[in-house]
């Protein structure tokens, strides 16, 4: 079942996510990846653009978390302007890091969207809690070779996203449920 892997939309980049898109959707907080999403994965700091971006979707009364599968140490570094509530390691697609900052923000995972670059990380994992997840373009080319592999499979699974059915999105809207039933219940 490929549609567990579907994001709820797909971006060309984070500039593209308007703060009202999501709040019409009862979206209330935000989890960001950082390495390829909001910057390109050799880049250290968050650079004024994102900055910017960020504090537009705070001032919109979003709340804002990053869960990275980077090390503390890249995630630390990378939040020194941005303030924001970090989980580093968080070993996405797991549930763990999510949920963290699921709750740090005091939402259920259904108010949540997760916005990234990878379809078996960030989509996948925020699918399994059945948040809103954003799908956007990497930012660079620039990949390390385990992420190059993966995108393999990713261009399969998104020619069936993009000839997708009602049929397929009725399945995945229901597996979404199912799954965060499943793991909410375990926690």
């Amino acid at each position: 079942m490929l549609e567990k892997f579907f994001p709820d939309l797909t971006v060309d980049s984070i500039y593209d996510i308007e703060p009202e898109i999501l709040l019409e959707k009862n979206i209330r907080g935000v989890i960001l990846d950082i390495d390829n999403t909001l910057v390109a994965m050799h880049v250290r700091v968050a650079d004024d653009k994102v900055v910017r971006w960020i504090e537009r979707l705070k001032e919109s009364g979003l709340k804002v978390c990053i869960v990275s599968n980077a090390s503390k140490t890249r995630v630390d570094r990378f939040n020194e302007k941005l303030k924001v509530f970090a989980v580093h390691r968080a070993s996405k697609p797991g549930s763990r890091g999510l949920l963290k900052a699921s709750e740090y923000m005091g939402l259920g995972p259904e108010e949540v969207a997760v916005v990234g670059d990878q379809l078996f990380t960030d989509i996948y994992g925020g699918n399994r809690l059945n948040m809103f997840t954003v799908l956007v373009k990497p930012v660079d080319d620039r990949e390390v070779f385990f992420v190059r592999i993966k995108r393999l499979p990713e261009k399969i699974v998104m020619r069936r996203y993009h000839g997708r059915s009602s049929e397929d999105d009725a399945r995945r809207k229901k597996w979404k449920q199912d799954s965060a039933r499943r793991i909410l219940d375990r926690s």
